[in-house]
């Protein structure tokens, strides 16, 4: 067994890390730089469901990557508990990645609006129907503040491990 993960895991983990982390930003940013009511709400809208589109495919890859490798072995200083929370965190990122682009691109289906995928019209494949839409939106901003606080805490125990020096980061580190 190896120590670390192969070199598609790492490149997949911290490019879609990176943009997802972009992407959350982006999403709570939304109405700040596209207040409600103003002509470049729909452009920006739209931006945001594109480039969650091209993440949710990524996070697809990413997964079935993940499913059909087997994890590098813990380090035996690694205290038991420490392995259940990093498993049970790393259960949540995953739940979050799924759900966010699901939520958001389902829900949009359910819009008269629906999506443009980079300028390009995906024409809705569900009716209009607002109170769906507001549902999965709710699910989709609510995902989005769980997934933001998980990766604050994914951080903080990277960072951790690293001024401990105890392996762990070593084994995802580029």
């Amino acid at each position: 067994m190896s120590a670390r993960y192969d070199k598609v895991a790492v490149l997949l983990h911290w490019l879609i890390g990176l943009a997802l982390i972009g992407q959350v930003t982006f999403g709570f940013l939304l109405d700040d730089l596209a207040p409600r009511g103003t002509p470049s709400r729909g452009a920006v809208i739209n931006l945001h469901k594109s480039f969650g589109i091209v993440l949710g495919l990524l996070i697809l890859l990413r997964l079935g990557w993940r499913l059909a490798h087997r994890l590098p072995d813990w380090p035996a200083v690694l205290p038991e508990a420490q392995r259940r929370a990093a498993l049970a965190m790393h259960r949540l990122l995953y739940a979050c990645m799924v759900i966010l682009p699901l939520s958001g691109y389902v829900g949009s289906n359910f819009s008269k609006h629906g999506v443009k995928f980079f300028g390009r019209d995906l024409a809705p494949w569900g009716p209009d129907l607002p109170g769906v839409y507001s549902a999965l939106n709710g699910v989709h901003v609510v995902t989005g503040w769980v997934f933001a606080i998980l990766v604050a805490g994914h951080v903080a125990a990277g960072l951790y491990h690293a001024f401990r020096r105890d392996g762990i980061l070593s084994r995802i580190a580029p």
